[in-house]
């Protein structure tokens, strides 16, 4: 364990994971990088964790009547998570309800991310357990980004659902809001080509056929992402930037014109009392 990280490996690979957020922080696989370190040039984080809203509100949440200043993605990411369980090559982080999630989401919870490697492949799990006596709305996500291109690429890339898609997705309005509109996209046979054009705002399937899906550069590596209760897909990049985010959600940002309570927030998921919820993404790596 270095500073403030957990490490974790098998045979040719390792990761990396900040206990601050439990963000990734790398993942090497036969000494290649996969993982997109930073960089305040374009973005700063390389994998945030989402919780417990994915996406922006609009001027925060409402619970019972009283306004929560909740804003993008939650605030799992400037958390500090807790080790609860490591082996070498797999490791649980823990987050409980204390006085600053609080103040901006009234409820007990306890966020685990689990991370397990093996070989060329991880896997990311997100445990999320109601400790209230009332229901708890809320929603996670992840939000992994990849270098791009990918190592040892030598031409374009191409992202490949598994199942067939809407060639057009939601347009984002002024504030991350989503909007009735819709703008078409170049997917083409379950494929699209990467362009940075392509990435104005951010791309995103919400409900989605595929729980799976394939980044890969032609005739090279493939990283490939399978889904398990994540209906969401979103994938985002800057225009230029050197990375590519593949993002799972069981949640999105709010609609426009949306008034915030947080039991009405489209595609939230509502806990019981004492009640679980669990969402995975494996992620493949071939060379």
């Amino acid at each position: 364990m270095s500073k403030g990280s957990v490490e974790i490996a098998s045979g040719g690979a390792s990761a990396r994971i900040a206990l601050r957020g439990a963000e990734l922080k790398s993942w090497r696989v036969d000494g290649r990088e996969l993982i997109w370190p930073g960089d305040d040039k374009y973005w700063a984080e390389s994998a945030p964790i989402l919780f417990p809203v994915v996406g922006w509100t609009r001027d925060g949440v409402v619970v019972e009547g009283q306004r929560y200043p909740l804003g993008l993605h939650g605030f799992a990411r400037g958390e500090d998570f807790a080790p609860v369980e490591q082996s070498e090559n797999r490791v649980l982080l823990r987050l409980r309800a204390n006085e600053r999630t609080r103040a901006l989401y009234p409820f007990e919870f306890e966020l685990f991310c689990e991370y397990k490697i093996e070989n060329n492949a991880l896997e990311i799990v997100l445990h999320v357990v109601n400790g209230s006596r009332k229901i708890m709305p809320f929603a996670c996500g992840l939000h992994p980004g990849f270098v791009w291109p990918l190592p040892g690429a030598t031409g374009g890339h191409v992202l490949r659902f598994d199942a067939a898609e809407r060639a057009e997705v939601p347009v984002i309005a002024p504030g991350g809001l989503f909007s009735q509109r819709r703008r078409a996209i170049p997917l083409e046979d379950r494929a699209l080509i990467l362009t940075p054009d392509l990435f104005e705002e951010a791309l995103c399937f919400l409900d989605a056929r595929s729980a799976g899906l394939e980044f890969s550069a032609e005739g090279g590596p493939t990283l490939r992402m399978e889904l398990e209760n994540f209906p969401h897909i979103a994938l985002w990049s800057r225009p230029g930037a050197p990375f590519l985010c593949l993002e799972a959600w069981t949640g999105h940002g709010d609609p426009e014109g949306f008034s915030g309570d947080i039991f009405a927030k489209p595609s939230m998921r509502a806990l019981a009392p004492g009640e679980k919820a669990r969402s995975a993404a494996r992620l493949i790596w071939r060379a």
